[in-house]
């Protein structure tokens, strides 16, 4: 093929190559351009949603004793400090036994004073007793004699009671931890007075066990109705930010606390700590997992929150108006109530779980949906019934107006 012959082809190549551009850009200026959308918009899918019950609460361990005192004197010896490990019946703390020893002594001296009494008293009555079987003394001297060995035995059963009260008060002076645990807070010092006279001072604090926690929650009288036993939960504390903590519901305490006509609840929540990471007192933030769907239809809840402007609904109104068309719909709208129909009446359902939202149709312009709704958390909603197909879009929110250039 020689020069010419590659130049004619090309040529012919060229010209095929801009009629077809030609024609191509004919048909896409001929082809109606469709608005750009003033909305931020969000696609429905198919997914899963969680819901949860949002609480702040305490960490405290399961059982936590105040160990305090009977007895009131001077600290002489201190066993246990903060942190110790005890088991049930150490020694933990001992008062000065100097007054608690000299009170078993007076006891037992005056034990013996009355059982020595009785023994007279005894012996004097036997006597007596042969003497009137042998009409050497009246009877009115044996029943004086009764009566005096009823006296020595009532004294000698007083004087037992004594010795052992006095014997308690001395082993009281030993305070002993009464649960296996840690000791969490000391609030006594070597030589420290204690009073008991009037309330029991509280001398040491043991926690059972620190490797089963619970939390103590307050949740709101709104979010209670969708609680029950042993629903899982999750918790973040501040001195693990990074790390979630698992825990189950234990209990639902019917006492209300009232605090500025807020009522809240107490739930408690069961948590393993088997390396004690948690501490008592610790702040926890929990999330009560209430409800759980894996394969729904849903759309963001920002959806929900979305209402068109005043005037922009007014504007469509118009518009509609003018066209000789009917006011937009779809087939999910509710019907208007009947006359008789009284709202009040309603059920929660109908009331409270519809919603209208808004989609975007083929020219980008918002179209009111009205759907019913199920499980719903701060990100999606669950879609029960409305005309939604899964890759519809939704409008969240409007876009703002870009600024005037300068230049």
């Amino acid at each position: 093929m020689n020069i010419s012959t590659k130049k004619r082809v090309a040529l012919g190549i060229s010209l095929v190559a801009l009629s077809v551009g030609g024609v191509l850009f004919v048909q896409a200026s001929q082809e109606p351009k469709v608005p750009e959308s003033k909305y931020r918009t969000a696609t429905v899918d198919v997914g899963g949603i969680t819901q949860t019950v949002t609480a702040t609460g305490t960490i405290n361990p399961v059982a936590l004793i105040n160990v305090g005192s009977q007895m009131s004197g001077t600290v002489a010896e201190i066993n246990a400090d903060f942190n110790d490990h005890v088991k049930k019946g150490q020694v933990l703390l001992k008062l000065e036994p100097t007054i608690f020893n000299a009170g078993v002594r007076k006891a037992q001296a005056g034990l013996a004073s009355a059982e020595a009494s009785l023994r007279l008293a005894q012996a004097t009555y036997e006597r007596n007793e042969r003497l009137v079987a042998q009409n050497y003394m009246s009877a009115l001297l044996l029943d004086q004699a009764r009566r005096e060995l009823d006296v020595s035995r009532a004294n000698f059963a007083l004087a037992k009671a004594e010795l052992a009260h006095a014997q308690a008060d001395l082993d009281n002076s030993v305070i002993r931890a009464p649960i296996d645990g840690v000791v969490i807070k000391r609030t006594i010092d070597l030589g420290q007075t204690v009073a008991a006279a009037f309330a029991t001072p509280n001398l040491f604090q043991i926690a059972k066990d620190l490797t089963k926690m619970q939390i103590d929650t307050n949740v709101s009288e709104a979010d209670v109705g969708a609680l029950k036993n042993e629903q899982a939960a999750r918790f973040v504390v501040d001195a693990y930010p990074d790390r979630e903590f698992d825990a189950t519901m234990r209990q639902f305490r019917l006492a209300a606390t009232v605090a500025q006509n807020v009522v809240t609840y107490n739930v408690v929540l069961d948590v393993e700590n088997r390396d004690e990471l948690l501490k008592p007192g610790m702040t926890a933030q929990v999330r009560l997992v209430v409800g759980n769907r894996p394969h729904v239809l849903r759309i963001p809840t920002a959806a929900l929150r979305f209402r068109l402007p005043d005037e922009e609904v007014e504007a469509a109104a118009r518009q509609n108006k003018d066209a000789g068309g009917k006011p937009a719909a779809t087939a999910a709208s509710v019907p208007p109530p009947a006359a008789d129909d009284d709202v009040a009446f309603r059920s929660k359902s109908e009331t409270t779980r519809s919603f209208k939202i808004y989609k975007l149709d083929a020219e980008n312009r918002p179209v009111p949906v009205d759907i019913k709704i199920g499980l719903s958390n701060f990100r999606y909603t669950e879609v029960l019934s409305g005309a939604l197909k899964q890759g519809d879009k939704v409008v969240i929110r409007a876009v703002a107006p870009s600024a005037p250039s300068l230049m």
